[in-house]
């Protein structure tokens, strides 16, 4: 395990695990969008890699870099002022969000209106969704090795869009994230995001019920595989406690190495575009951009726009090394 002081002492990982994170995100958000096509199950069954063809993103990636872009714009830590003002000028003005969730729609609603947050977080249909998690990864680059700060900034800019258990599990993502940029055991991270959210809340009692269920099948993929989905069914496939308590029992069941536990986690079914965006960004934080496939990275370096418009084309690598040189300032 590293310090952040450590970890800033060493440019060329700083980089190469920011590379990883985002580039990460951006291939579990793709990889799993792909593994839950009717087509890709016909034909594969299991999905163990990208099918020929031209990239693409969902909104997972592309609300990642709406992140990346605010901390790069404030230099760093970022005020709810910075995270509204962001919404405005990417978010509230397109006419519609092709691919993007109910909670964000909702907000960016609640925001031509005129609302702020937290307000706008609060009063729409789908606050528990996972849209604020499948964001933050980039909140976790930047605070590696400070979970505090990390959990602290997530509940910032969650707060546009969610109140509640879709802020507490967003916040897990974060910290995971951070946690991962400093090589902390798995174990510690699993039991840090454990103690986020309220003993009392859905988010909590979803994700503890989780790592039981792999605990309880000993680690063995088989036996825990469809008990997980059994139990964290939701009647919304996008709500935090199913998907990011999903995301974390995947992770838990495999992370020794960054292609199997893509494999595993972007299988899953269900939201597994924000399932695998979640355990792609943690594994490459972990991990690092050299121990992911080159051609993943090649696939997925540049998102199409398909529900921001402005991410079109936009280098995650560049963006990636720009977060790490606010680190190595």
């Amino acid at each position: 395990m590293l310090t952040r002081e450590q970890l800033r002492q060493n440019p060329e990982l700083t980089r190469d695990k920011a590379r990883g994170a985002l580039c990460g995100l951006a291939i579990g958000d793709s990889f799993g969008d792909a593994a839950r096509k009717p087509d890709y199950q016909r034909d594969y069954g299991i999905t163990t890699d990208f099918h020929a063809g031209e990239s693409w993103s969902t909104d997972d990636t592309e609300f990642a870099l709406m992140v990346a872009e605010t901390i790069l714009e404030a230099g760093g830590d970022f005020t709810a002022a910075d995270v509204e003002r962001m919404w405005l000028k990417h978010v509230a003005v397109q006419d519609e969000l092709r691919r993007g969730g109910v909670s964000e729609m909702d907000a960016a609603a609640n925001l031509r209106k005129g609302m702020h947050a937290p307000q706008s977080g609060m009063f729409g249909t789908h606050t528990f969704s996972d849209g604020a998690a499948m964001r933050c990864g980039p909140i976790g680059i930047w605070c590696a090795g400070q979970p505090e700060k990390a959990k602290e900034l997530c509940r910032i800019d969650a707060e546009i869009s969610h109140c509640r258990d879709g802020i507490w599990g967003a916040q897990m993502v974060a910290v995971a994230v951070s946690l991962a940029m400093v090589d902390t055991p798995f174990e510690e991270i699993f039991n840090a995001v454990l103690e986020i959210a309220p003993k009392d809340s859905w988010m909590y009692a979803k994700l503890k019920e989780a790592f039981d269920i792999v605990d309880e099948a000993h680690g063995d993929i088989a036996d825990a595989w469809m008990v997980l989905h059994d139990r964290m069914f939701c009647s919304y496939r996008a709500a935090t406690p199913e998907a990011i308590s999903e995301a974390f029992g995947c992770l838990k069941l495999a992370h020794a190495d960054f292609k199997h536990g893509m494999i595993l986690a972007s299988n899953f079914g269900r939201d597994a575009d924000t399932i695998g965006a979640v355990v792609g960004c943690i594994l490459g934080a972990r991990y690092g951009e050299k121990n992911i496939p080159e051609h993943w990275i090649a696939h997925t370096r540049y998102p199409s726009g398909t529900c921001l418009q402005f991410t079109k084309g936009i280098d995650l690598i560049e963006k990636a090394d720009a977060l790490a040189g606010l680190i190595l300032k």
